[in-house]
C-alpha cells in the first residue's frame, strides 16, 4: 500500500539523507493502547500521568498533560511496579502477555490511536544497496515483502488466543472515551500542523498521506466497515 500511493517514494527523500534505502517490511495493524495502573476515564485523569510510550506518540499525547517516559523494554515491568510510572504501551495482545504487565497494571485500554497501522521498514545502506545487481534487489524487495505480509498474518493469528488468555488472567479490558479520543485526534492534528509549517518535508508526506487515508476510509465505508459491523452483530447474536 504504501508503494501505491507513493508513500515509499516520498520517504525515500528522507532514508536517502541518511544514506539508507527502506523497504516496508510489515504492519502489526492497530495496537493496543497501553496497560494502566488505574482507570482513566477522561482527559483531566490523563494529568500528570507518567507514561512509557514511544517517540513521536510522547509529543502528542502530552498536550494533554501526559509526561511521556523513555524505557527500554526490560525496565518497564520494573518501574510499574515501583510505581515509578503510572502506565506503559508496548505493542499487542500477543507481545504484552510475554511482559507481564497484567499482573501489575490490569487495566488494558485499546485502540492504540498513536499506531492505528505501525508499518515496520528493512533500512539497508544505500551504497551497498546501489551496488547490488538489479535482480538481486529485486529478490531482496520480493523476500522483505514476503515476510511483511506473514508478519501482518501472524498478528492477526496469534493476537486473538493471546487476549482470551489476558482476560482469563485478570486483565481488565477498556475502551478510551469518546472524549479521550477526541481530545487525543485535536492533539495530534495541532501537533503536526505545528510541524508542517516548519518542515517542508513533513508537510508534503502528511499531505500525501492524509489524500490517501481519506480515499480509504471514503472507500472502507462503503465495503469493509458496514460487512465487518454486520459480521460482528451477527456473532455476538449467534
Amino acid at each position: 500500500m504504501v508503494r501505491l500511493c507513493g508513500g515509499n517514494e516520498l520517504l525515500a527523500e528522507v532514508f536517502k539523507d541518511f544514506n539508507c534505502y527502506g523497504i516496508p517490511s510489515g504492519n502489526t495493524g492497530a495496537q493496543m493502547g497501553g496497560w494502566f495502573r488505574k482507570e482513566i476515564k477522561t482527559v483531566d485523569d490523563l494529568k500528570g500521568l507518567k507514561f512509557r510510550i514511544g517517540g513521536f506518540a510522547g509529543k502528542v499525547i502530552g498536550k494533554l498533560g501526559v509526561i511521556p517516559q523513555q524505557l527500554a523494554p526490560g525496565d518497564i515491568y520494573p518501574s510499574l511496579e515501583k510505581g515509578t510510572i503510572d502506565a506503559a504501551e508496548w505493542i499487542g495482545a500477543y507481545d504484552d502477555e510475554k511482559l507481564g504487565f497484567y499482573k501489575i497494571a490490569p487495566y488494558y485500554y485499546y485502540p492504540g490511536w498513536w499506531e492505528g497501522g505501525a508499518n515496520g521498514h528493512m533500512v539497508i545502506n544505500l551504497a551497498k544497496w546501489n551496488e547490488l545487481p538489479k535482480i538481486y534487489q529485486s529478490v531482496l524487495t520480493s523476500a522483505i515483502r514476503e515476510a511483511a505480509s506473514a508478519l501482518t498474518a501472524k498478528y492477526d493469528a496469534l493476537n486473538p488466543p493471546a487476549m482470551r488468555r489476558l482476560l482469563a488472567g485478570g486483565a481488565q479490558l477498556r475502551g478510551f472515551s469518546q472524549e479521550i479520543l477526541e481530545a487525543s485526534y485535536k492533539a495530534a492534528n495541532e501537533t503536526y500542523a505545528e510541524m508542517s509549517a516548519t518542515n517542508p518535508r513533513f508537510k508534503k508526506i502528511l499531505d500525501s498521506m492524509m489524500a490517501f487515508r481519506n480515499d480509504s476510509y471514503f472507500w472502507w465505508q462503503i465495503a469493509e466497515l458496514p460487512f465487518d459491523t454486520f459480521q460482528i452483530r451477527m456473532r455476538a447474536k449467534s
